[in-house]
């Protein structure tokens, strides 16, 4: 699914040009960094309620392509100067993180698959 296509089924708001053309092959919902850092995959969406920097390097250190910010949360201009500096678009939507995960999942994205990182663990 296109970064497109995930914007408009999230019904999302684009905080500044991006290329929406990107490939996303599955997406994570989280506010706990350190899970994104532990179980995201390359190439993924997150969705999150924080909207401090710290999720920008998160998301940079995991490979993830894109922010979607939940329940209308506008992040403050440092986080969307940071997300712009470091190309990783950045999308706020009014709906909360499990309405648009349902919407992404009954739209045919997959959840980032931590079985293969859980094997890895033990």
């Amino acid at each position: 699914m296109k970064l497109g296509e995930v914007v408009s089924i999230v019904e999302g708001t684009l905080l500044f040009d991006a290329d929406l053309n990107v490939e996303v092959p599955c997406a994570g919902a989280a506010d706990l960094m350190s899970d994104v850092l532990a179980f995201a995959e390359p190439g993924s969406v997150l969705l999150t309620g924080l909207c401090n920097p710290q999720v920008v390097r998160s998301v940079e250190m995991a490979d993830m392509v894109a922010i979607i910010f939940v329940r209308g949360k506008h992040p403050p201009p440092e986080t969307v100067a940071l997300a712009k500096e470091k190309g990783i678009p950045s999308v706020t939507t009014p709906h909360t993180m499990f309405e648009m995960c349902g919407r992404l999942y009954e739209a045919g994205l997959r959840g980032c698959d931590i079985s293969c990182r859980i094997d890895l663990v033990r």
